[in-house]
């Protein structure tokens, strides 16, 4: 059994729990927590499960790397704390650890990664025996695996289209939907992660590996950005009222430029209600979709719809997400010590796992 931390109790945290409980290679060894008031709650119940797994959250990291787990689960965001993440992350590394993570956006393609993050990494690599794998939270699955599989089933491929729409009241992280992306602000608030190039910051890398795998060169990342306001104050279950006139919808794309074109796209459409820009991609059904489009011929088209914890698609798009990541842990521990992206680690199948479920 391999000993795994996981590290953050978040929306990502909690599911994390979860999947590594559920892995039949792995065993939950701690769980650590920043707030003090999770400090010696049991595990299950961060988690969500209806029963204690006999884990109590704990803030000493110090002791938890002592014990030199074999791997770790970092679910802590890194979304305005990049600096924090990185040095909690090659402090796991230096540890021996294998560390899994969404929270380094740069290093989903760590090949086109800025030194400045790349180096740290991989000399806590040299000195500690760890290694490393990112991918995205949003998830970063339908931005790399998903869409270059399906590329495969295709004789002719014109273009791959990575579609994320949502509606984002379902998502219970104030914080990022209204400060992070600008829900219900002034539609000239300057939204942190909608100031141009940083869309590329967060998604370039996955363009940049997608045509990697498709063997193409990408000449530039453009992007493109598109905001509407709500025509009516809408009241969410877990974020409050978004007012009348404020921003209601985004609408935004990272384009890999491919012989003058852009032929490998990432987009977002995000609501924060139904009834906001109606005219723009909907979900199939219910509060969100991931989709993958492949122009050519056949034209190929592929929805994914996850739900968890109480239906909610939010939650599943994070489920997905982390499993992705929990699930690599047993390849990467066989594996050498090294930085991984997407094309390196096998997406399986949950061998060993039909049919079991956490306690």
């Amino acid at each position: 059994m391999i000993a795994t931390v996981v590290w953050g109790t978040g929306n990502v945290g909690r599911a994390a729990i979860r999947a590594v409980e559920a892995h039949p290679a792995l065993k939950l060894a701690a769980v650590v927590v920043h707030n003090p008031d999770k400090v010696g709650r049991d595990a299950g119940v961060l988690a969500g499960l209806d029963v204690e797994l006999g884990i109590t959250a704990t803030s000493d990291i110090d002791a938890v790397l002592a014990a030199s787990p074999r791997a770790v689960v970092y679910a802590a965001s890194g979304d305005i704390r990049p600096d924090d993440a990185l040095a909690d992350i090659t402090r796991a590394i230096r540890a021996g650890a294998v560390v899994v993570t969404p929270s380094l956006y740069a290093l989903y393609d760590h090949r086109s990664a800025p030194p400045e993050l790349r180096e740290p990494v991989l000399t806590a690599i040299a000195e500690g025996g760890g290694s490393l794998f990112v991918s995205g939270v949003d998830p970063g699955w339908g931005n790399d695996v998903l869409p270059l599989l399906i590329s495969g089933l295709g004789s002719e491929i014109d273009a791959v289209r990575c579609q994320e729409i949502f509606d984002y009241s379902t998502y219970d992280q104030p914080d990022a939907v209204r400060w992070l992306i600008g829900m219900g602000q002034p539609l000239d608030y300057q939204a942190p992660m909608l100031m141009p190039t940083v869309p590329t910051m967060v998604w370039g890398g996955q363009i940049r590996l997608m045509a990697r795998a498709l063997g193409v060169e990408v000449e530039e990342i453009r992007e493109t950005v598109d905001r509407r306001a709500l025509d009516a104050t809408v009241t969410t279950r877990t974020m409050g009222e978004f007012e009348a006139g404020t921003q209601g919808a985004i609408r935004f794309e990272v384009q890999g430029i491919v012989g003058g074109k852009p032929l490998i796209v990432i987009e977002h459409v995000t609501r924060i209600h139904a009834s906001c820009a109606t005219d723009w991609p909907m979900p199939p059904s219910g509060d969100g979709a991931h989709k993958v489009i492949i122009e050519g011929r056949p034209r190929i088209e592929v929805s994914v719809e996850a739900t968890d914890e109480g239906e909610n698609r939010s939650a599943g798009g994070n489920a997905t997400a982390i499993g992705r990541l929990v699930n690599a842990i047993d390849w990467l521990a066989a594996a050498d010590p090294g930085l991984y992206d997407a094309l390196d680690v096998p997406l399986r199948p949950a061998t060993g796992k039909l049919g079991r479920t956490s306690r």
